[in-house]
């Protein structure tokens, strides 16, 4: 239960950053009300997760999935440049988080 929890607040990581990043400055009320409820979520999820799982893994799991995802998006979007070598060190992150869940 702690892994999916951990799974669902590293999500919820990549949407309030996301959000952040559109709340341009906190003056768009959309995203910066996205941004706040995220934030809370991402952080109770990590912190109910942490319960159980050791810090540093949580902490690596959780920031890993974050940050994968709004790279991810950020190039789906168009936000951000795509290429052979971006793709493949993001694949290798995934990897690390996956090795992470394997190893523990």
């Amino acid at each position: 239960m702690a892994w999916f929890v951990l799974v669902v607040s590293g999500v919820l990581e990549s949407v309030w950053a996301i959000a952040l990043g559109r709340s341009e400055g906190f003056t768009r009320l959309v995203p910066s009300l996205v941004f706040a409820v995220g934030l809370v979520a991402s952080m109770a999820g990590l912190a109910l997760a942490m319960r159980t799982l050791p810090t540093g893994t949580a902490y690596a799991v959780w920031v890993g999935i974050g940050a994968s995802l709004t790279v991810a998006f950020g190039m789906v979007s168009g936000e951000e440049p795509v290429s052979l070598v971006r793709v493949l060190l993001i694949l290798g992150l995934v990897g690390c988080i996956v090795g992470l869940k394997l190893v523990h």
